[in-house]
């Protein structure tokens, strides 16, 4: 994984703006720590910073490759792994291209050269990537299909910036970050953002599954890639062999490295399936594993409906079950807030707390011994794994599923916010507009039509923002995470699978459950869904109330006067449980981190 940024503009000479690639570049040094590269032209200058994981002699970046009856130059700049390296490099070479280089890097670059844009459509892997392509004076930037690695841009009338992550673009003065009011309900609720969309004026992202093309015309964005619904012929016992044998081909193949692996295990199924077929390819000895605990966890804890256990002794039965060399990190809630600016710088964007602040902290204990880890994150989306799922008046209500009947932050906004905004027409609007790109399948109607929407819907906004979350707290230690349930050929054989057959057990991801079944202890493969861990220190969500009290007593605070003081005091003094949140803490974390992002990074409120 890599840092990658760039700049490509028609009416200035780019090699005289050295200093400011320079710093564009500068900025994802956490993502690359391993090495770093600038070309540029008249038009256009790319950057990278390097973590190296294939072939650490071969493919520094950026990489350039001469093209055409003059030579022109073809440039890559590119965040990512491509599972399929190998393959592709077979089939390139029968084409008659020579490869110096054993990297991934080369291969990608190859591929351009011999089908154009269209060479999307072969990548198996996760990649952000961008090509400059002198013959053309055409800038190819290509997001793989889930939208695991990021890739983020600025167009203006003479051309573009784009960046890994927004600091990149950031770190250019041609961009200033302004918030619209309009922006406000997804910054309280970041689920709620739309494929491509960002909080920030001008700022997107490259849409999963698309390729941006930018030349002299302008800007245009276009899909390689989605989801297809069709008629699902397998029988039960054929599926359950299918889903076993695309799962195990796919951990063999995000194995490949040249630095040191290992697999995330919290002891639930996702992660345990990944850990189990990791440890049947790892040869010699066994993988290494971790996870992650709390100190005071076992006094502390507090089930609710999304995390009913703790994940510490499913983790331990885990490891001990498969034989892996397991480390178990025990972190102290006290030492969260010591990497609060971190996380924040990390994201550009507001944090989500806690959360973020124990992944980065787990992440920098993972990073001292592996470069790269394998995780079970988007086993849910795919399988159907969350709660409410499963719960009839949430599934067959009118809006976003994973709402249910949780209170809105966007209801804590001021009087007239609300009246302009009408915050609960965005949320009906974004629904629409998502409900409306479902692919139905012709004739089915019910639970089953209902589900496969109710699927969809989760594999937008909510794994966006899971994805998000783990590229940005990873990358920031110098760790790539790879996402097995993220393989596409996955994706499309499972979203086919009909609900019924999803839950033949009567319960959630039965096919998963199935497919491990030989290789998994029975507490592990029964027990239900648990997120992410929280905290429940007390101190942890005193001090939330506390950073509330002083955000709405600060005069100078960039938010306070968008927000109604009533409601929040009143949503913060609740006690009401949700499916989704750990606490009234958790629910509040939005507007303190909305409030410290704002004052970091001098975000104005536009109207």
């Amino acid at each position: 994984m890599c840092g990658i940024v760039g700049w490509v503009d028609f009416s200035r000479d780019l090699r005289l703006e050295s200093g400011t690639i320079a710093a564009m570049t500068g900025t994802m040094r956490a993502r690359g720590p391993d090495g770093e590269g600038v070309w540029s032209c008249a038009h256009a200058a790319v950057g990278h910073r390097r973590l190296a994981v294939i072939d650490p002699a071969g493919g520094s970046q950026p990489m350039t490759a001469a093209y055409g009856e003059h030579g022109e130059p073809v440039v890559l700049t590119y965040n990512g792994e491509l599972y399929n390296y190998r393959e592709l490099r077979a089939e390139l070479m029968l084409r008659g291209h020579r490869f110096r280089t054993a990297s991934d890097t080369e291969v990608l670059l190859t591929a351009y050269l011999e089908w154009g844009a269209d060479f999307a459509r072969r990548l198996v892997g996760i990649y952000a990537a961008a090509l400059w392509d002198a013959r053309r004076e055409e800038l190819v930037l290509v997001r793989d299909r889930l939208g695991v690695k990021p890739l983020y841009f600025h167009s203006y009338p003479h051309g573009v910036l784009f960046a890994s992550e927004p600091k990149g673009i950031l770190a250019n003065p041609l961009f200033r970050p302004r918030v619209r009011e309009e922006s406000l309900p997804i910054l309280l609720n970041p689920r709620l953002t739309m494929p491509g969309e960002t909080p920030l004026d001008g700022l997107e992202q490259v849409r999963p599954g698309h390729v941006v093309v930018v030349d002299r015309a302008g800007t245009h964005q276009a899909p390689y890639w989605r989801l297809v619904s069709r008629e699902h012929t397998d029988d039960l016992p054929a599926t359950v062999a299918a889903v076993r044998g695309l799962l195990d081909d796919i951990v063999a193949h995000e194995l490949r490295a040249d630095v040191p692996l290992c697999t995330l295990l919290s002891g639930g199924l996702d992660s345990s399936a990944v850990t189990a077929l990791a440890q049947r390819h790892t040869v010699p000895g066994p993988v290494r594993s971790f996870s992650v605990d709390f100190v005071g966890a076992e006094d502390d804890f507090r089930p609710t409906a999304l995390r009913p256990e703790r994940d510490a002794p499913y983790a331990r039965l885990a490891a001990d079950h498969l034989g892996t060399d397991h480390t178990e990190v025990v972190l102290d809630p006290r030492g969260f807030a010591g990497v609060h600016d971190v996380t924040l710088r990390a994201r550009d964007l507001p944090t989500l707390g806690q959360f973020d602040e124990s992944m980065y902290l787990l992440f920098e204990a993972v990073r001292r011994h592996s470069t790269v880890a394998l995780s079970g994150e988007a086993a849910d989306e795919v399988f159907g794994g969350y709660p409410w799922f499963f719960d009839p008046a949430v599934v067959w209500r009118d809006t976003f599923p994973w709402l249910g009947d949780a209170p809105r932050l966007a209801d804590c906004l001021a009087p007239d916010l609300r009246a302009r905004l009408r915050p609960e027409q965005v949320e009906r609007d974004r629904y629409a507009t998502l409900l409306a790109c479902v692919p139905h399948l012709d004739g089915e109607g019910g639970l089953e039509a209902r589900m496969r929407e109710v699927l969809y819907l989760s594999m937008q906004g909510p794994l966006a923002y899971l994805l998000d979350r783990v590229d940005r707290m990873s990358m920031a230690t110098g760790l790539e995470v790879r996402v097995p349930f993220c393989d596409h050929r996955l994706v499309e054989y499972v979203w086919n699978v009909p609900w019924a057959m999803k839950t033949a057990d009567g319960r959630e991801k039965s096919l998963l459950r199935a497919a491990m079944r030989d290789v998994l202890p029975a507490k592990v493969l029964d027990r239900p869904k648990s997120g992410y861990p929280a905290s429940h220190a007390p101190g942890y969500g005193q001090s939330v109330r506390a950073r509330i009290r002083r955000l709405l007593a600060d005069r100078d605070s960039p938010l306070r006067e968008a927000l109604d003081q009533d409601r929040v005091w009143a949503l913060a003094r609740s006690d009401r449980d949700t499916m989704t949140f750990a606490d009234t803490a958790h629910m509040l974390l939005p507007l303190v981190e909305t409030d410290a992002w704002m004052r970091a990074y001098g975000v104005e409120l536009a109207g």
